[in-house]
């Protein structure tokens, strides 16, 4: 190597040396981060058991049966026992006692006051009741009278008395009627008779009997007309028997008929 090459290569290595020199010398701008502590041990986390929730199962319900409301059951009356007869006494002055059981009858005779009087049937649906006075039975009205125990223990013998009959006279042959609502509506054949053959001024030549129904029971009355037609107001629907009626002749010497009137149902 010559000598020239020499010394530059020696001025390279000195530049060097210096260089390096310089940088061992210069301290660093900022001290180095201390190293985070680290704990020996880092303390156990506490352990929190919760509570195990105890499920209860629902109670079971057991339905509760409520009954149906039932209606109320009414006690039915005993029936009376029938007996055959009973006595009775008149407590008005004169009381008339006829052939059927109801004002409008033929007039038979009259029981004076005080009289004690043997009872040995009644009607079915009004309260009069049959006397017997021997060779007669007749009917009177039980409200002037004192009885000794209950009329209607006594047997309903009406419908079923025979009503005495007219030698002169039939009854209509036919009869009819018509319903509106509550009020019945009844014609018949017309039988005319002589003037002669009423009792008195007050005699109906047509007594029609009715058996109607009211408040759920079967009521009897008389009804008397000179005409061959009448209403009947009142029937109402409820009861137990069917409503029905006939019609007889009246004259004094007895009765023509009688003729069932085909009673119309309610609707």
């Amino acid at each position: 190597m010559n000598t020239a090459k020499r010394l530059v290569l020696l001025a390279l290595l000195s530049t060097s040396a210096c260089n390096l020199a310089v940088m061992t010398s210069v301290s660093p701008a900022s001290d180095p981060p201390e190293p985070l502590s680290t704990p020996s041990s880092l303390p156990s986390a506490e352990t929190f058991t919760a509570p195990l929730a105890t499920l209860t199962p629902p109670s079971t319900l057991t339905p509760t049966f409520t009954p149906f409301p039932t209606e109320t059951q009414v006690p039915t009356p005993t029936p009376l026992p029938t007996v055959e007869s009973l006595k009775a006494r008149v407590v008005v002055d004169k009381l008339s006692c006829r052939y059927g059981p109801g004002a409008l009858y033929l007039y038979l005779f009259a029981l004076n006051g005080g009289a004690n009087i043997k009872l040995i049937g009644r009607t079915d649906g009004n309260n009069w009741v049959l006397v017997e006075n021997s060779p007669y039975q007749c009917w009177v009205n039980a409200k002037f009278l004192e009885i000794q125990g209950d009329p209607k223990s006594l047997p309903a013998v009406y419908p079923g008395f025979k009503l005495i009959v007219s030698p002169y006279y039939p009854g209509p042959s036919w009869a009819n009627a018509t319903r509106n609502g509550n009020s019945v509506e009844i014609w018949w054949e017309p039988v005319p008779i002589s003037p002669g053959k009423f009792a008195d001024e007050n005699m109906q030549q047509y007594l029609v009997e009715v058996w109607r129904c009211e408040n759920g029971e079967i009521i009897f009355e008389t009804l008397g007309t000179n005409y061959p037609a009448i209403k009947v107001e009142n029937d109402e629907p409820g009861c137990s028997r069917p409503s029905h009626g006939r019609v007889y002749l009246q004259e004094k010497h007895g009765y023509g008929g009688p003729v069932e009137i085909p009673w119309p149902p309610h609707d």
